[in-house]
């Protein structure tokens, strides 16, 4: 019984070997064309490239150092390379942040006057200095979410807001970022 159990799963993976070998080898040549293509174009994932020599060392000036917003920040410059400085005299660049605000409003009411749906948003407004020079001035970036409210999942609403305060908070971060980005492809930078 046994023999004849194992020689039917040998057939099998055999079978199966010789139907993936036929349905791979064209998907995995166009996989590979279209990676050298994409490639050869001088594509690159947002997020992917490196900051400004300037901004290797940032300090991140806020009176508000316990928020998601800064939280952000600080693993978002982490992440491309950047080292965030506790004090401005080892920074090379000030990302200062002006305000750091975020609430929520009612967007909209049921028939007897109850909450249904609300807005969380997030307010930033931040500045960019690298060696002294301002590089971005106020400039101010506002996001927001909407989630329905349900009166029988009371307990949930609050976590809920919360997450989407860290998402909105992640946004931010990486919008600063690209600014910064363009602000460079605008202004090219020298090493210091």
């Amino acid at each position: 019984m046994q023999t004849q159990l194992e020689s039917s799963c040998m057939k099998a993976l055999s079978l199966l070997r010789k139907h993936n070998n036929r349905v791979i080898w064209p998907h995995l040549l166009v996989l590979s064309l279209t990676t050298l293509i994409v490639g050869g174009c001088g594509f690159q994932l947002e997020g992917s490239r490196a900051l400004p020599i300037s901004i290797a060392k940032t300090y991140i000036d806020t009176s508000k150092p316990y928020t998601e917003l800064y939280d952000s920040l600080r693993d978002a410059l982490r992440g491309r390379g950047a080292e965030v400085v506790q004090s401005r005299q080892e920074a090379g660049a000030v990302l200062r942040i002006l305000e750091d605000s975020s609430g929520q409003r009612i967007l909209s009411v049921s028939a007897r006057n109850t909450p249904r749906e609300y807005e969380v948003f997030y307010v930033i407004t931040f500045s960019l200095e690298l060696e002294g020079s301002s590089l971005i001035e106020n400039e101010t970036i506002i996001v927001t979410r909407s989630y329905t409210y349900d009166a029988m999942q009371v307990l949930g609403m609050g976590a809920e807001e919360q997450i989407l305060r860290e998402s909105l908070a992640q946004d931010l971060a990486r919008q600063v970022l690209r600014l910064i980005e363009v602000e460079r492809s605008v202004a090219p930078m020298t090493p210091s």
